[in-house]
Order: C-alpha cells, then sequence, then structure tokens
C-alpha cells in the first residue's frame, strides 16, 4: 500500500520573491505572484532549464499565499514519487496547489490517472495550481493526451536562463541574505572560474561564508583562492 503523507505539505520559508532576481524573468515572476494572492491565472505551468529558479518560485508562491491566509501545499514529485499517487488524495482542498518537477511522474500511468483527477477537482473546487517542468506542456512524455492538453489550458510561462549580469545580482542578493558582503570582484571572479549554474553557485558562495566567519576574514579573492586550494 503507498504511503499516505499528512497534509499540507511544507513549503521553504525562506525562499521567497524577495530573495529572488527576475532579472529577464520578471513578467513570469510577476503573474506568479498574482496567481499566488488568488487574483491571477487559476493554472500556471512554469517551465524552464535546471538553474533557472523553478522550485524557489514555488516556494515563493506558496509563501506569498500563505501570507494572506490561504491553505497551500508543495508536492516535489521527484521525491513523492516512490510514496505513490495516494498523496494527491484530498489536496483539492487548498487554496494553492505547486506541483514540482512534473517530468518526474510523466509516463506513469497510475499518476497520470491521479493527476487527471486532481486536476478535475481543482477545476470544479475553483482552487489555483502552479506546476513546473523541464519542458512545456507539448513536450512532455505524459501518455493520457486528455493530460497534456489540460495542462495546456492554462497559462504557461518559460523561465529564461539569466545572463552574467543578472547572475551577479543574483549572487549578491544571496549574499545579503546570508549577512555577507560579496565585493562585485569576487562575484566576477566565481562566474569566471567556477561552474556557471546558479545552484553551483549558491552552494559555493554558502560555502564561502561559513569559511570567512570561521576565518575571521572578509570575502576577497586572494580569500577565495586560498579556500578553493584547500578543498578537495
Amino acid at each position: 500500500m503507498p504511503q499516505q503523507l499528512p497534509l499540507p505539505f511544507s513549503f521553504n520559508p525562506e525562499q521567497g520573491f524577495e530573495q529572488f532576481h527576475p532579472g529577464v524573468n520578471a513578467e513570469a515572476v510577476e503573474h506568479l505572484r498574482q496567481t499566488a494572492a488568488g487574483t491571477g491565472e487559476d493554472l500556471v505551468f512554469l517551465w524552464g532549464e535546471a538553474g533557472t529558479g523553478r522550485t524557489h518560485l514555488l516556494n515563493a508562491a506558496c509563501r506569498a499565499a500563505s501570507r494572506v491566509q490561504r491553505s497551500v501545499s508543495f508536492l516535489p514529485l521527484a521525491l513523492f514519487r516512490k510514496c505513490g499517487p495516494g498523496v494527491l488524495e484530498g489536496l483539492e482542498h487548498q487554496h494553492l496547489v505547486c506541483l514540482d518537477d512534473l517530468d518526474s511522474v510523466a509516463g506513469d500511468d497510475t499518476w497520470e490517472a491521479a493527476l487527471f483527477t486532481l486536476f478535475n477537482r481543482l477545476r470544479e473546487s475553483q482552487r489555483d495550481l502552479i506546476v513546473t517542468a523541464k519542458v512545456p506542456p507539448a513536450e512532455l512524455l505524459i501518455r493520457l493526451p486528455d493530460l497534456r492538453t489540460r495542462f495546456g489550458w492554462g497559462l504557461t510561462l518559460h523561465l529564461r536562463a539569466m545572463g552574467d549580469a543578472d547572475k551577479l545580482e543574483v549572487l549578491a542578493l544571496h549574499a545579503r541574505s546570508l549577512g555577507l558582503e560579496l565585493p562585485p570582484r569576487v562575484g566576477r571572479f566565481l562566474l569566471a572560474h567556477f561552474p556557471r549554474d546558479l545552484p553551483a553557485l549558491l552552494a559555493l558562495l554558502e560555502q564561502l561564508d561559513r569559511a570567512s566567519l570561521a576565518a575571521q576574514r572578509r570575502l576577497t579573492v586572494p580569500f577565495v583562492k586560498t579556500f578553493l586550494g584547500d578543498t578537495p
């Protein structure tokens, strides 16, 4: 029997719209803000390549909705896939449902049937749904044609990859949230010498934050070089 999990599913309260630099995706972020508040589209399909911030924005939508007393559920489908589609039962009672990584259950007949049922119940209950995937609805490897069609009914938003200037803004914003000063020169050094995908850069910044606190030193290029030289 599939494992039953308690509702509501929690979101990360530290990932809000305030901590997200929209850059070229400002219009998409605004639409998500409206849906979170209950004043926007009732179905939003958010897609983009890894590292564009899909999961962060889902968490942000949940946090914004909860702040205006709307009930929310956040489900990372890649994590819950092994639990079985029973985790979707009852979600139509939430004001906002956010499903992350739809790709991870596409092609699974039992999951697709459960998603189809949930979709219809949310529509009947006039609730809001935001889903994310790496590809747009038409390219999902979904075997149930009616389900793929339904995901195309709402507003489809494409999260575009950020350029270097926006990545520097994201790094600076994250550094401020950590209480860390990130000089522009250090930010440019990180972009020039390390993997350019944002999750990796943000994880590296958090390591540097801990290292600078432990060493009681400011973040400088020489310090970064020394720290990384000692890092396997």
